[in-house]
């Protein structure tokens, strides 16, 4: 039997906590707007009224949790459990179904997961905090997409029910309060766009660039991890530290790698280092251009690579670099990818340095979801 070894991030119960204050402070949030006008019975874009009754009927088919409880309050969720989404190319014959994820398993995106429900059931279990309040949580695969994202943040705002009456004064189903997600700056940007219009708080577990401290752009923003100005500034000192003065840099072609490497730039030209090419690429880019991006690097002078890159993006480079091994590279990590296991099975990242975030040990999780894997197995 294999025995496995979880090791638990307290971002998670942080997340929560500061949550929870949030609702306390601020109170219900309305997360359905209406507005009517006076006017005969009529049918358009799934609003209808029949009588004096006036009710809003969600459009679409809505995309179904990964998991999900009901409670007085419901917690948003939103991360990555797969890195791909498939995609169908319809003949507008039918009515298209949301996208689904696939692609290869991310097992840190379902410690998330598993772990926001340990935070919640913990709450709901205590007699001091929110006691005689139940909550709820509809939690969504991301597939680290922004669609899918952009999808899952419009479902939160509009609640949970298909059909409501506006003459009604309580929902089927508790609403949505706020939002734990995404795992990524990117989908996390668009999302916080979208809560923000309604004031929904979105609370980031992962999301790091800079960008996002903007309060101006994201007034309902709150994470519980430093912005990457702080991981730009520190990686430079550490290529410094090694006096590494002839580096190569590759990025994300996203948010999060576009900030994230432009704050790596500067703090490096302060250092007195010297960049020999910076590539960007993104993981679904045509095979073609990870290629040029990996020959860049086996044919470039500089032993140094520093990749500000999320964790898909990496993969996808990697696995294109196993095909024809590159003379020997120092790489250096951002957080997103530097301690990921599955990456450490490319022979040629061996002795990888970089940044990581402090984790430990949350008594009763890891029992928890050991309990849980032995149930779904028996």
């Amino acid at each position: 039997m294999e025995m496995w070894t979880f090791l638990i991030e307290p971002r998670f119960i942080i997340t929560l906590l500061e949550l929870m204050s949030l609702v306390l402070l601020g109170g219900f949030v309305n997360v359905l707007k209406q507005r009517t006008e006076p006017a005969e019975a009529f049918t358009v874009a799934g609003v209808s009224t029949e009588a004096s009754s006036f009710k809003c009927t969600l459009l679409g088919t809505p995309r179904m949790p990964a998991f999900s409880k009901d409670g007085i309050f419901i917690i948003g969720g939103v991360s990555s459990i797969r890195y791909q989404l498939y995609t169908v190319v319809y003949n507008y014959t039918t009515k298209p179904e949301p996208p689904r994820c696939t692609g290869s398993f991310n097992a840190r995106g379902l410690r998330f997961f598993r772990t926001m429900i340990f935070a919640i059931e913990q709450i709901n279990n205590s007699t001091e905090l929110l006691p005689g309040i139940k909550l709820g949580y509809q939690i969504y695969d991301s597939c680290i997409s922004v669609p899918v994202s952009v999808h899952v943040a419009f479902q939160l705002t509009n609640g949970q029910d298909p059909v409501f009456y506006k003459a009604s004064n309580c929902s089927q189903s508790g609403v949505v309060v706020a939002a734990v997600g995404d795992s990524g700056s990117t989908p996390s940007i668009s999302m916080s766009r979208i809560m923000g219009s309604f004031n929904i708080p979105l609370v980031s577990h992962f999301s790091t660039c800079s960008c996002l401290s903007d309060k101006q752009q994201f007034p309902t923003f709150l994470r519980t991890i430093p912005s990457d100005q702080f991981q730009a500034d520190a990686l430079a000192k550490l290529v410094k530290h090694f006096g590494w003065t002839w580096i190569g840099a590759i990025h994300s072609d996203s948010e999060y790698g576009n900030n994230g490497m432009a704050s790596f730039l500067e703090a490096a030209l302060k250092e007195g280092i010297c960049v020999e090419y910076t590539e960007s690429f993104f993981r679904s880019n045509p095979r073609s251009k990870i290629q040029r991006v990996a020959d860049v690097i086996r044919r470039s002078t500089a032993m140094v690579v520093v990749a500000f890159t999320a964790i898909g993006e990496m993969k996808v480079l990697l696995e294109e670099l196993s095909r024809d091994p590159p003379p020997p590279r120092q790489w250096i990590g951002s957080e997103a990818w530097v301690t990921d296991p599955n990456l450490m099975s490319f022979s040629f990242c061996a002795g990888a340095i970089g940044v990581a975030i402090q984790q430990s040990v949350i008594p009763g999780t890891g029992v928890s979801l050991l309990c849980e894997l032995s149930s779904r197995n028996s």
